[in-house]
């Protein structure tokens, strides 16, 4: 299936006679490929008599020939798939019982893409980025408090990199542009909760998504949309790389109070009046910031207090 969606993400036509000396096989078989590809991908595929085959939307699939060197330069290895449960489970398979070598898995799909607080991720075939990075920490969990908060920086960055000039971090660890989530972030942790741990860091980009997807469930936008042009995922992909590996060896070395001002300043809903849910009640107060662990510093009744967790989420009052 991959093969023959590599030949025609370009969204031009071309002869089932080109697709068949491409593949290898004759131009009979190519319909029965082609079927294949549609329905494992979910990707329409146009037919015209006389000009042959093409996608109703072009595609930019995952390059390994890109992607490797590149990682190879972070010393980092690569697991590029084309459909998988999640990259997140499986860079933790990956990990398991294996070396402490990072690892970055990418798929090109997802069936079960995971996002926070037990939520489905819509991952449509090659349109937009599900990136996990795997790699084993010493020292136990302790140490990582505040990491989706620099991993939302470093996200930020990268798209910034694209030319994303409008966006801004909603604690704990979303990305938004023009008041609608444009990426989001899951940390995993497994292992030895005082020693040894494997971490998964992943992370979920809009790119080239423009149609209404009816299971989301929130306000969305992609970088496509915002800057009005096709988005190369895989140049996209490396640049996320190299400033997750900038940014995660500073805060191994020094932790998330080195990174407080600048989350601070990246925060779209700093000094505004919001809104804190937890599993039990609701909170509202007024944003102060974060505390030097990555929990939000909200005034409540004219007191300040700080609020962390998983479960928890932040919205602001309109």
């Amino acid at each position: 299936m991959e093969k023959v969606l590599h030949i025609l993400q370009d969204g031009r036509f071309h002869s089932g006679e080109v697709i068949g000396k491409e593949l290898g096989i004759s131009r009979a078989a190519v319909w029965k490929v082609l079927q294949k590809a549609k329905e494992e991908s979910g990707i329409a595929i146009h037919r015209v008599p006389g000009k042959g085959y093409r996608l109703a939307n072009p595609l930019s699939l995952l390059d390994s020939s890109r992607l490797l060197p590149s990682l190879a330069e972070l010393s980092w290895a690569l697991s590029l798939r084309s459909q998988i449960d999640s990259t997140n489970a499986e860079a933790l398979r990956l990990m398991a019982g294996r070396s402490r070598q990072p690892l970055v898995v990418l798929a090109e799909a997802q069936s079960n893409g995971r996002g926070r607080r037990g939520r489905h991720w819509v991952s449509p075939y090659g349109e937009n980025l599900y990136f996990t990075l795997g790699c084993s920490v010493a020292g136990g969990f302790a140490q990582l408090a505040g990491l989706s908060l620099v991993v939302g920086i470093a996200t930020l960055r990268a798209l910034e990199s694209e030319g994303l000039a409008n966006g801004g971090l909603k604690w704990p660890n979303d990305i938004y542009s023009q008041g609608k989530k444009i990426a989001g972030i899951l940390v995993e942790i497994a292992g030895d909760p005082a020693d040894l741990c494997q971490v998964a860091i992943g992370i979920g980009v809009n790119v080239n998504m423009t149609e209404s997807a009816s299971s989301i469930d929130q306000e969305w936008t992609s970088l496509r949309l915002q800057l009005g042009r096709f988005i190369d995922r895989s140049a996209l992909a490396i640049q996320l790389a190299q400033q997750l590996q900038r940014y995660l060896q500073r805060f191994l070395d020094r932790g998330f109070h080195a990174f407080k001002d600048e989350w601070e300043q990246a925060h779209l809903w700093q000094g505004e009046e919001c809104l804190l849910s937890t599993p039990l009640t609701s909170i509202q107060g007024v944003v102060l910031g974060v505390d030097g662990q990555g929990g939000i510093r909200l005034r409540v009744d004219g007191r300040e207090q700080v609020f962390c967790g998983g479960e928890l989420s932040l919205r602001r009052i309109e």
